[in-house]
């Protein structure tokens, strides 16, 4: 009998032994550890960098901005955008057939805007910064170039010489929607921004070429000017000049800016 209850025994302690064993490198197996483990919240991604895909389509392969979001709580955030900005050529001027001509082209510029957002709440499914918002914003853009070219040939005699200046400040009001793709990915729609402005213009341009042909240069330098900086309404003609004003600017098709993001 006593034979039989230590082999009981010893069969019961090995059996603990072998079930501790098991459970120590199978902790799946454990009964809600597996379940908790997936219950566990994700870290909330409060941060998104991202880049302005709108604006070399529009000024060119020059204008290159990147930006910051931050949320503020579940229906807030601020962002920061600060870049490169380039307006594309206003003319362009053949001299590969020429020879006997000198030219030179400096440009310069930058972009620096901020907004603030309110994601709303009773309008979107999910937290800042996925869904409709709306908020005021405030942006600066600075731009200057200088170009000069000289031609003595049997075709073509004359001078151009240009410096031109822009900057502009504003402030308005602007309603998007952003898109999280996945947990990682954002697209940023800016779709409408009426804001008020101020700007400064400065420009001195001289040329001697033949009224006609003087004529249609400028033509078309105001044609791109008007084309490609909102609510630009001023007309450029030879000589210097300055001007400084403000008015507003509520076009829809101002402050459409598409950017795709990261988020961490």
């Amino acid at each position: 009998m006593n034979c039989i209850t230590g082999r009981i025994l010893r069969m019961q302690k090995q059996s603990v032994l072998g079930l501790a064993i098991f459970f120590l490198f199978f902790p799946g197996f454990i009964p809600g550890a597996h379940s908790q483990e997936s219950k566990s919240p994700k870290r909330d991604l409060k941060n998104t960098i991202r880049i302005n895909l709108t604006n070399p389509l529009i000024f060119g392969s020059r204008s290159f901005i990147m930006g910051y979001e931050r949320t503020v709580g579940k229906h807030q955030s601020f962002s920061v955008n600060l870049g490169q900005f380039s307006l594309p050529k206003l003319f362009s001027i053949n001299t590969d057939s020429l020879h006997n001509v000198s030219k030179s082209n400096k440009s310069s510029g930058f972009s620096l805007s901020a907004d603030y957002r309110f994601y709303l709440a009773k309008e979107n499914q999910y937290h800042s910064p996925h869904g409709i918002y709306i908020g005021p914003y405030t942006s600066f853009n600075y731009f200057d170039r200088k170009f000069d070219l000289h031609a003595n040939t049997a075709s073509f005699t004359g001078d151009l010489s240009t410096d031109f200046s822009f900057r502009v400040a504003t402030l308005g009001f602007q309603l998007g929607y952003q898109f999280v793709i996945g947990r990682r990915f954002t697209l940023d729609l800016i779709l409408f921004g009426p804001g008020i402005s101020s700007y400064k213009v400065k420009a001195a341009l001289s040329t001697s070429l033949d009224p006609d042909s003087e004529a249609e240069l400028f033509t078309k330098i105001n044609a791109v000017l008007k084309e490609k900086i909102p609510g630009y309404s001023l007309v450029v003609k030879p000589g210097a000049f300055e001007k400084t004003g403000s008015g507003s600017i509520t076009s829809f098709g101002y402050r459409y800016i598409v950017m795709a993001g990261f988020r961490f």
